[in-house]
């Protein structure tokens, strides 16, 4: 709950992600407005600029500051970080004549929030991001659309130039593509491509590499195990097979797991999802290695190979074999189509 004492038609505690500052009474009138119809919480500045900011900067996603641009540019400066972690910033001068996307256009959301803002104030947004000014594809929004990481933010920042400069960029990947945009052309020639979606590190790669959500750790471990002690496993178990930690999509175990305090907290950690199955459907899996000690204990024939199987899906494949060590066993799998998993992920949520 911010301590400036924000006025608001809500508690702030709500999930609320706007905050409109404002100096000058005209300022002041035009942002009680639109916090209302942003639902967002509004602050009164005048002589506490600065202090109100540096508040407000890690409580709220966006924020709308009617005053001059250079007032807003100064006081930010000292906060910035990336277009990854600071709010969308979106400037209004107090006739609401114009909304300048000024900070985090695309991931952060600015330039969607400056045409909500002009919408309501009857001026016109304000947007200098080159890829919406020349129709081309917003490269950052596309991986986030399709839960795509680069390996390298400067990296993928340098391919965003090239699709401004040249029209477009070309794009190679492990696994079946959705329908692409026009300026995202896909080639068979892995050694030419500008983007190269996998879910394995190479660092020999050239361009950009992106990892796609196409993993599933299955996990098995004993009683009490922490969870500082299974991400170690997760990541030796990636380091020894040239996988990208950010490529793992979800984990899964024995539903005698479920109460397993550091699994679900390492899930937790890394917000993971975390399937369970029983040992019936464990012991469907085919072509799986048989443990008879996991099989005395638990019932199935085995948990980390049958359980990262099933979780991946049809035509999934065990990439690694289970490997033990020393009170968890892990196991890899690869969705054979993570495109249409996240398709389907992002519709039933």
């Amino acid at each position: 709950m911010p301590t400036t004492s924000p006025t608001s038609t809500a508690d702030t505690g709500s999930g609320r992600r706007c905050a409109v500052l404002a100096i000058s009474r005209g300022g002041c009138e035009l942002g009680r407005r639109l916090a209302d119809r942003l639902n967002g919480d509004f602050f009164a500045c005048k002589g506490r600029l600065a202090a109100v900011v540096e508040e407000v900067w890690h409580l709220y996603a966006e924020i709308v500051c009617i005053m001059a641009t250079g007032i807003v540019v100064r006081t930010i400066a000292p906060l910035l970080r990336d277009k990854y972690h600071d709010p969308a910033i979106v400037v209004c001068d107090e006739l609401g004549r114009f909304a300048i996307s000024l900070l985090s256009g695309h991931i952060g959301g600015a330039n969607e929030l400056s045409i909500r803002v002009a919408g309501i104030t009857g001026g016109r947004p304000v947007i200098t991001t080159a890829s919406d000014v020349l129709g081309n594809t917003a490269l950052d929004l596309w991986c986030r659309q399709w839960r795509l990481t680069a390996a390298s933010s400067g990296a993928l920042t340098r391919t965003m130039g090239r699709l401004v400069d040249r029209g477009y960029v070309t794009l190679w990947s492990q696994y079946p593509l959705p329908d692409l945009p026009e300026d995202l052309r896909q080639i068979t020639d892995r050694s030419r491509a500008d983007l190269c979606i996998s879910s394995r590190t190479d660092t020999a790669f050239p361009g950009t590499l992106l990892f796609a959500r196409a993993l599933v750790v299955g996990i098995g471990c004993n009683r009490g195990t922490s969870a500082e002690a299974i991400a170690d496993a997760v990541r030796s178990t990636c380091r020894q097979h040239d996988l990208a930690l950010q490529a793992i999509a979800r984990l899964a175990s024995i539903d005698l797991k479920q109460d397993e305090a550091g699994l679900c907290e390492y899930a937790r950690r890394f917000h993971l999802p975390l399937d369970f199955y029983s040992k019936d459907k464990l012991n469907d899996v085919e072509g799986v290695s048989i443990s008879p000690a996991v099989q005395r204990a638990t019932g199935a024939k085995g948990v980390a190979e049958p359980a990262a199987l099933l979780s991946a899906g049809p035509g999934s494949v065990l990439l690694v074999p289970k490997i033990k060590w020393a009170d968890v066993t892990t196991a890899v799998a690869e969705i054979a189509d993570p495109f249409t998993v996240s398709t389907q992920e992002l519709t039933a949520s």
